[in-house]
């Protein structure tokens, strides 16, 4: 049984030209192991995205509830989409369920299922969570300037509960909140981040 759950993985794609990223990948096997892939930009002026691979490990309360949220949309079988003609178009979606032999594959723009729309705020929450620490080690080699105006949006995110699995990103806070050469400011901003990182607000849920 154990082996039959580690091999279970639930994979988004996501797809929308003109958001930030554009397009991002992000699998999680039952194990907790995960990978994020993305095409985001690192800068405002970048004049395009760039590919962003992260191999990190998800936190047992974040990958069970994911997991369980799989469960009460039928693992992704049959139709998720709402198919209502006045829904804004935010994205084209696509979660995928794979365990063993069996995949299921849906497409959706919105759904009106519950466990789907839980399911995709923690993936595009853990997405904006990820491209700030990226952003974030970017700014620290080459713009430390630009590190506070950063550091604060993520705070605000935090304090909204928009962010998910904040200890991936705990290096880079860590890394920015000991460097003697970041305004303190910034570094105190990096420290109130690692402290809930390490804490019990890794997740929103």
């Amino acid at each position: 049984m154990a082996q039959a759950a580690s091999a279970a993985t639930i994979t988004m794609t996501f797809d929308f030209p003109g958001s930030e990223p554009e397009h991002f990948v992000t699998s999680v096997n039952a194990d907790g192991r995960a990978t994020y892939d993305s095409n985001g930009r690192l800068t405002p002026q970048s004049e395009s995205g760039e590919p962003f691979h992260l191999e990190f490990a998800m936190s047992k309360a974040t990958c069970e509830r994911m997991f369980a949220l799989a469960k009460k949309a039928r693992y992704f079988e049959g139709d998720l989409d709402s198919k209502a003609a006045n829904i804004a178009f935010t994205g084209r979606k696509t979660l995928i369920y794979e365990d063993g032999p069996k995949k299921n594959q849906a497409t959706y723009n919105y759904s009106p299922l519950p466990a789907v729309q839980e399911l995709t705020s923690m993936f595009q929450d853990l997405s904006a969570t990820l491209e700030f620490g990226r952003r974030l080690d970017y700014y620290h080699h080459y713009q430390k300037l630009a590190l506070d105006e950063e550091l604060r949006s993520m705070e605000s995110m935090q304090h909204n509960k928009n962010l998910v699995e904040l200890s991936a990103v705990a290096p880079i806070l860590q890394t920015i909140a000991h460097d003697s050469t970041v305004m303190n400011v910034s570094r105190a901003r990096a420290l109130r981040l690692l402290a809930q990182a390490n804490g019990t607000a890794q997740s929103k849920f």
